[in-house]
């Protein structure tokens, strides 16, 4: 019987390997938890050796940073898409919420890494990175907020910094019971519960 040979692997790019070290380390972050994972525990996972992870990446510090870059460049891109599909601004911020959720539902890695002191006493880079997601995120909240107070939507004594860091405030609440609890409660639909809450809060009074 003639032996079939498989084809050969094709050799990935360095922008594709790059990724890949990308995904494994998450994947990884999700199960351990960031301080446990290794380059070892990487290369492991992709059948490579730790020579070949650092010809990507000089430390595991720049393979995080790599990796809450592309949560920035992802999630912005999702919230930004949810947004474009609202009637007004304040469905502008429905929609974001619930994609954030769903984003960190699809990536569990994300809270352990952007909430993870391990990494924001390890790396300078790392922490400003995550404070500029944040104060980035809070300030497109803000202008949200604000156009719906210029469209008589939301109250106009509303606080739009504090109204924009309860926002964030929430989806990190969720995202911690979710931990607590194992997963038992779903952030997808607690967050169905919890944003009517928030709105009542800072719509405009119809008496």
């Amino acid at each position: 019987m003639e032996t079939i040979e498989k084809p050969p692997k094709r050799r990935l790019s360095s922008e594709e390997r790059q990724e890949e070290i990308i995904r494994v380390a998450m994947d990884l972050a999700a199960k351990n938890g960031v301080e446990s994972v290794t380059t070892q525990d990487m290369a492991d996972a992709m059948g490579l050796t730790q020579g070949a992870i650092f010809r990507h990446f000089p430390t595991k510090d720049d393979i995080w940073l790599a990796a809450i870059s592309w949560v920035r460049h992802s999630l912005m891109s999702v919230v930004g898409t949810a947004a474009a599909r609202s009637t007004n601004p304040l469905d502008a911020l429905e929609r974001m919420f619930h994609a954030h959720v769903s984003f960190i539902a699809r990536h569990p890695a994300i809270p352990r890494m952007v909430f993870s002191d391990h990494l924001l006493r390890r790396d300078t880079r790392l922490k400003q990175l995550i404070q500029e997601i944040v104060t980035g995120y809070e300030s497109k909240i803000s202008d949200l907020l604000a156009q719906a107070k210029e469209t008589g939507l939301a109250r106009p004594d509303l606080d739009e910094a504090s109204a924009a860091t309860l926002f964030i405030g929430m989806i990190q609440g969720l995202v911690l019971q979710s931990n607590i609890f194992d997963g038992r409660r779903s952030l997808t639909a607690e967050a169905k519960k919890v944003f009517p809450v928030y709105l009542n809060g800072i719509r405009t009074r119809i008496d």
